[in-house]
């Protein structure tokens, strides 16, 4: 957990203001608590006020100090309305609908995010991957240049030779469930600069397929040596290296015998999956088998830190995220 340990360490010397729309459910009362204690982030609740503290009372929490805010009395409401009618009135929005939709915990979260009144936001406890992406697709958009969003998962796996000392970036396994060659190379570029930016390792970034350099013929294996092509042309100063599959990724022997000269083969430590259904197994699959700790998914893609969490998350697995996060906002923030 060497890597959690640096991140923690970066969120406490620059605090972020990270908001939590999922303010009256119990595991994120519990996480907000730890990341008051421990420094990591200014933590803001969206929720009414007087449930909030009636469930940390029951739960033994301590909220004091905690920001909770509550759209239907927020001060800034009618500005909040105004802004996302502004963003959404080509789309058909009125100020009617508007002030309604605002005024959902999700959304308004987002639009604090938008409007510079908190630097990141995570949700994701007790709401769908979707729920969370439609408000940021909305509202944040993408960064310029990034043409898709996706996600990642940091899987620590203890005890481990694979990846950089165990610890490995999976994608997409949340977001997009069938990308086109271009997504495909763009999530590929997206979690390589994620692994450099965030996790301060040098990128090898495997495209995993069925197939091994040529191996197979088939319109999905030609689907990921399209995106590999892509990338590489896009992102010459990347290690990025396919079509492969799992094994010659990972292990030394499988790659010296399917992919000799490889310089990401035998060694990756970002692995991009050809679909969800893949990357979604993949990830679960290694988490459950491997005893592996899976932090995410995390977005990248957004104009803004946005991120999602597993409905299945532990209070620690919220905390973990927040300071993701709140790294994830430092950098933009430069």
């Amino acid at each position: 957990m060497e890597l959690m340990n640096k991140l923690f360490e970066a969120a406490k010397a620059n605090k972020q203001r990270i908001v939590l729309p999922e303010g009256e459910e119990q595991r994120t009362i519990i996480a907000t608590e730890e990341i008051k204690n421990q420094g990591l982030a200014y933590p803001v609740l969206i929720g009414n006020q007087e449930k909030i503290m009636s469930m940390a009372k029951e739960l033994n929490v301590d909220l004091s100090g905690v920001e909770i805010i509550d759209p239907n009395s927020y001060e800034k409401i009618d500005e909040y309305v105004k802004a996302f009618y502004e963003i959404r009135k080509n789309k058909g929005m009125t100020m009617e609908k508007a002030e309604k939709i605002v005024r959902d915990p999700l959304y308004f979260g987002t639009m604090m995010v938008k409007l510079d009144d908190a630097d990141g936001m995570v949700s994701g406890a007790i709401h769908t991957t979707g729920d969370l992406l439609r408000p940021g697709l909305q509202i944040i958009k993408t960064t310029p240049g990034v043409s898709v969003v996706s996600s990642f998962f940091i899987m620590m796996v203890p005890d481990s030779p694979y990846g950089e000392n165990g610890m490995l970036l999976f994608a997409d396994c949340a977001v997009n469930p069938n990308p086109t060659y271009e997504q495909l190379a763009a999530i590929a570029i997206a979690t390589a600069d994620t692994a450099k930016n965030l996790c301060k390792i040098e990128p090898r970034v495997a495209m995993l397929s069925f197939s091994t350099m040529g191996s197979a013929d088939h319109e999905l294996v030609e689907k990921v040596r399209k995106a590999t092509e892509l990338a590489k042309e896009l992102r010459p100063d990347l290690m990025i290296d396919g079509e492969m599959q799992l094994d010659a990724a990972i292990v030394g022997k499988v790659a010296a015998q399917k992919a000799p000269n490889s310089q990401v083969a035998g060694r990756a430590n970002v692995l991009v999956f050809p679909d969800l259904q893949s990357g979604n197994i993949g990830y679960k699959l290694v988490q459950r088998f491997a005893g592996a700790e899976a932090i995410g998914p995390m977005c990248q893609g957004f104009a803004k830190p946005i991120n999602d969490l597993s409905r299945g998350c532990s209070s620690e697995d919220i905390v973990n995220v927040v300071v993701l996060t709140a790294v994830q906002a430092q950098a933009q923030n430069k």
